[in-house]
């Protein structure tokens, strides 16, 4: 009964430790930048490392086409570019915060999320 008591207690020391990992996590995701460009730099979109669009650019160019069409597909592969992005750096600082803990079953839970951000 009292390891048992002993297991609950290491595990909810570890959960403390991973909530302040997670807000330094956070932390440095909103300071992390990623750019996604498309159409030959054409349209460019800045992100946080949370996701949140920070800049878009669009060429001068694209306005005197007067092609809407072109410009939302533009401006959407530049978004999804960037979120891809986003998501390889959140996968890589999750990594890094959770380096060094022995929680049963998170590498194989970080693993998948990996592949999710594919």
């Amino acid at each position: 009964m009292f390891k048992s008591l002993g297991n609950i207690a290491s595990v909810m020391k570890q959960a403390q430790q991973m909530g302040g990992k997670l807000e330094e996590v956070n932390q440095k995701l909103e300071a992390e930048r990623v750019t996604g460009e498309a159409g030959a730099g054409m349209v460019s979109v800045e992100m946080n490392g949370l996701g949140e669009v920070i800049q878009v650019s669009i060429d001068p160019a694209l306005f005197e086409k007067q092609d809407a069409e072109l410009m939302e597909d533009l401006v959407r592969a530049a978004v999804n570019i960037a979120k891809d992005k986003t998501k390889e750096v959140h996968a890589r600082l999750t990594q890094e915060m959770t380096a060094g803990m022995n929680i049963p079953g998170l590498e194989q839970a970080l693993e998948q999320f990996g592949k999710q951000a594919d």
